[in-house]
């Protein structure tokens, strides 16, 4: 499966009875002979000049079955009536207007790409990337489609930059063929850069080069939030007349907030009623507006409004917004839902199931998780042995107990996939009464548990594992700051037991022993830790910005970075580790029918681009391994302000070639080589432990319980399989960037409220009119535009990766001379964030030389944390 990106992570079926298909209700039916290729729109390396062209990147290239490629229209149900009025591909296709020129090429019918992909004139799988530069080869693709791609001659190029560029020169003829709607600028927004270098510096040439020729699913909603504004031939036409309704107009255009949308045509007809005579109330008014119908002789697609949201910049509409925009289901969960769940409250074990299980009540099990935690999957127990060695447990709540296959419950939470996590609130994967009160492991309350249990040395080698269902009661509830004060204390050489923030804790288990255990865990994570990498693994750190929010207002009162701490790492280490043994014994028992989480190597191109970008600064980064990369990025550096600020750089451009991590299932590839997961560098690994958050989890309980002999009945269908997993990379992707997006939306609503901001900031990319900065307090890149900064003149000095800028600021007193600054890569300096007057942005400015912060002084903007 190929992979388009934008800029801003089977070979054999068994047939199986109808009532263990329930995933057919509710996922994409999808060919067992189709041939495809995957759309998405990731940020590029350095981006030169704020656009960047796109890249289809192979990313699970494999086909499901065989025989004669098929490549079968979408069959997603429509959200809406409004979407059912769109276009299939595969349907017959409209004659373009008569008269009008044709912008887009008619798609290819699904018999032409069935013969195409078999001649191979069209694209199905392959290795290297493909450049699909510009609109009109994306051909009315939006993020996240599934689309089939036609190779294109380099020389076919030539030609195709020649007629964008006399496009770009007429913006007139253009505009006339859109009937007016579109300025200059407009058309500027919609254009995709024909870049003749890739940011990192590799020639076009190196790339294939492609075109959209069939859409075979659209994944993408084709919803999107923004602002209703008027064509700029009506205003200029209104503004020449003294009466408004003597100009004609049909329709408005709905200007997305997402850049990466097109702008559409909105009938005026659907527009609320008075919108002409009152322009200034709806101006900062957010409407959700879906994609109906684009047509092949229109630059805009037809759209339709389908919500009135509020005021930009509040929270709630933008939120609602945001999540109507990536199709997330916030819903309440409906009555046919609710009754699958247990009716008797409070709900008690039946002694029957109590019996079936391994009892480890009477065990030290506890949780550690972040302090506002609600559901809480995972829970830990170390016991010294006679020996020497340890029992180490980590156990899991057992969500498939209440979740049988086939049901309604079932069903809606492989829909949604995933809970996500906004800022403010949680949009729960299951209802309340499951994953806050009966299946998080809540202290002193009994849970049933799927555990995994060793037997562990002190310098934590295992010695041997067990797998099976348990019956436990969580004696604490710590949270990584409880745990990480015991760490601290013993480091100290203090007792632990005297630290009194401890949670009260229930059963017979005293703070000596919770301490105890805690402890013993921190000393075998250490080792399993430094083992991991010594191994070979890679960690990349991003700042991930934290909150906090006025409990009746709910906005936030302050922002910081979120420190990772041993009490994070003690965690994760046991919950790899439970996820690695857990992949291990379930691919023993079902090579074919096993869901796997595997993360492909890095786009090789962009991380040799950063590779030969370090070399000609005089950094050694050595990218020929997960391993090698993560000693270069982790031992290279010291700890001081200019070294620590490089590394952070450093962070950020190797992140950007790293590819998504996906879920497969076993059977859909051929080769176990791509079973592999390149950052933890391990052969196979899969998501055992967040079974209440994350429905893949609750798909390897089913089939751990199956390898165990508890259950008989479970499906074991590699194309359903297949079908879910991608179904869940769809939803964990959009949930990823949901919750980005939450971030940007309440960090801008703190800028509006307790700005201005200080930072400091490192210099990453030097441009000839602005460069960008990575904000070292907050985790975040921002362009700072010379043209804005008090300057005298400035001077741009290209050098490949050593471009300077010379700044002249202007002095502060009169009569003296400009102040010169030298911005070059890895340069620190001083910023100040402002808000800007559209609610949904900010401003990043340079601070004047003369008030700067001298190197190594500390920023007593940063919060105590």
């Amino acid at each position: 499966m190929l992979n388009l990106s934008l800029p801003t992570d089977p070979s054999s079926h068994e047939q199986q009875p109808h009532k263990h298909r329930p995933l057919q209700s509710l996922l994409h039916q999808v060919g067992t002979e189709e041939s495809y290729i995957k759309v998405h729109q990731p940020d590029g390396l350095c981006n030169s000049g704020g656009k960047q062209p796109q890249t289809v990147r192979n990313e699970v290239g494999s086909l499901i079955g065989g025989g004669t490629p098929y490549c079968p229209p979408c069959s997603r149900k429509k959200r809406d009536r409004a979407s059912q009025q769109m276009q299939s591909p595969g349907s017959p296709r409209k004659t373009p207007h008569k008269g009008r020129h044709a912008v887009y090429e008619e798609y290819l019918s699904s018999l032409q790409v069935s013969a195409g992909l078999k001649r191979g004139e069209l694209l199905q799988t392959g290795d290297t990337d493909i450049l699909i530069d510009g609109v009109e080869r994306r051909n009315r693709a939006l993020d996240g489609d599934i689309v089939v791609v036609k190779l294109i001659p380099h020389d076919e190029d030539e030609e195709y930059k020649a007629r964008e560029r006399n496009v770009c020169v007429d913006n007139g003829e253009l505009a006339s063929e859109c009937d007016g709607d579109l300025s200059t600028s407009d058309l500027n927004k919609m254009k995709v850069d024909t870049l003749e270098s890739d940011s990192c510096g590799a020639p076009t040439s190196t790339y294939k080069l492609g075109k959209v020729v069939f859409i075979v699913e659209r994944k993408h909603s084709r919803a999107a939030k923004g602002y209703l504004r008027l064509p700029q031939n009506y205003c200029q036409t209104a503004a020449q007349s003294s009466n408004k309704k003597s100009s004609s107009l049909s329709y408005v255009l709905f200007a997305p907030t997402e850049h990466r949308m097109p702008r559409m045509r909105i009938q005026l007809a659907s527009c609320p009623k008075g919108f002409l005579q009152q322009l200034h109330d709806y101006e900062q008014t957010l409407f959700v507006a879906r994609i109906v119908d684009w047509p092949r002789h229109s630059h805009l697609p037809e759209g339709q409004l389908s919500k009135s949201l509020g005021l930009a910049g509040e929270i709630e509409p933008e939120t609602e917004g945001i999540l109507m925009e990536y199709d997330v289901d916030f819903s309440e969960f409906p009555e046919e839902v609710l009754h699958c769940l247990p009716c008797a409250q409070p709900w008690i074990i039946p002694p029957a199931e109590i019996a079936a299980r391994k009892d480890l009540r009477k065990l030290c099990v506890f949780s550690i998780d972040p302090v506002t935690a609600r559901d809480l999957d995972d829970a830990l127990s170390c016991e010294a042995l006679p020996d020497g060695n340890f029992s180490v447990g980590v156990h899991i709540a057992d969500v498939s107990y209440f979740l049988s296959e086939g049901t309604a419950l079932d069903a809606i939470a492989a829909k949604r996939a995933t809970s996500i996590y906004l800022v403010q609130k949680v949009i729960p994967m299951l209802p309340r009464l499951l994953c806050e009160e009966l299946c998080s492991l809540n202290p002193g309350k009994e849970r049933l548990t799927f555990s995994v249990m060793w037997t562990v040395t002190p310098e934590g080698k295992v010695k041997d594992n067990w797998f099976g269902r348990t019956v436990i009661r969580s004696c604490a509830k710590l949270s990584y700051d409880h745990a990480q004060d015991i760490i601290v204390s013993a480091e100290k050489g203090e007792s632990p037991t005297v630290c009194n923030r401890l949670p009260p804790l229930f059963g017979h288990h005293d703070v000596q022993t919770v301490c105890g255990a805690v402890l013993n865990l921190h000393s075998i994570a250490t080792h399993l830790r430094r083992q991991r990498f010594e191994d070979g693994a890679l960690r990349i750190d991003n700042m991930k910005l934290v909150f906090h929010l006025d409990q009746e207002t709910m906005l936030p009162e302050s922002c910081f970075a979120c420190v990772y701490k041993e009490s994070n790492k003690l965690v994760e280490e046991f919950m790899l580790l439970a996820n690695m043994a857990v992949a291990h014994r379930i691919y023993k028992a079902f090579p074919h029918y096993t869901l796997l989480r595997r993360h492909p190597p890095p786009q090789e191109h962009l991380l040799a681009g950063v590779q030969d970008f370090c070399r000609d600064l005089g950094l050694v980064l050595d990218c020929s391994s997960a391993g090698a990369l993560h000693h270069s990025l982790h031992n290279t550096f010291g700890s001081d302000e200019n070294s620590q600020a490089k590394k952070s750089v450093l962070m950020q451009l190797c992140s950007r070639p790293m590819k998504l991590a996906l879920y497969f299932c076993t059977g859909a590839l051929q080769n176990e080589e791509e079973f592999r997961h390149y950052a933890l560098n391990v052969p196979l690994y899969t998501h055992f432990t967040s079974p209440i958050r994350r429905y893949p989890d609750v798909i390897i309980h089913r089939l751990l319980a199956k390898t165990l002999g508890y259950e008989e009945c479970v499906s074991l269908d590699v194309r359903n399989m297949q079908m879910l997993a991608e179904h869940c990379n769809d939803k964990k992707r959009a949930s990823k960037r949901v919750q980005e997006l939450s971030t940007e939306l309440f960090f801008n609503v703190f800028m509006r409220e307790k700005g201005p901001l200080e930072s400091r900031a490192v210099v990453m990319v030097v441009q000839d009119k602005s460069f960008d900065v990575y904000l070292l307090r907050f985790g975040l890149q921002k362009r700072v535009y010379c043209d804005n900064l008090p300057l005298k003149e400035y001077h741009y000095s290209e050098h490949g990766s050593r471009s300077t800028m010379t700044l002249m600021w202007e002095p502060e007193d009169a009569g003296n001379h400009p102040i010169k600054q030298i911005i070059k890569m890895f340069v620190i300096l001083d910023t100040i964030l402002t808000a800007s007057k559209d609610p949904q942005k900010y401003t990043v400015m340079v601070t004047h030389p003369k008030r700067s912060k001298p190197m190594g002084a500390p920023d007593l903007s940063l919060p105590a944390l």
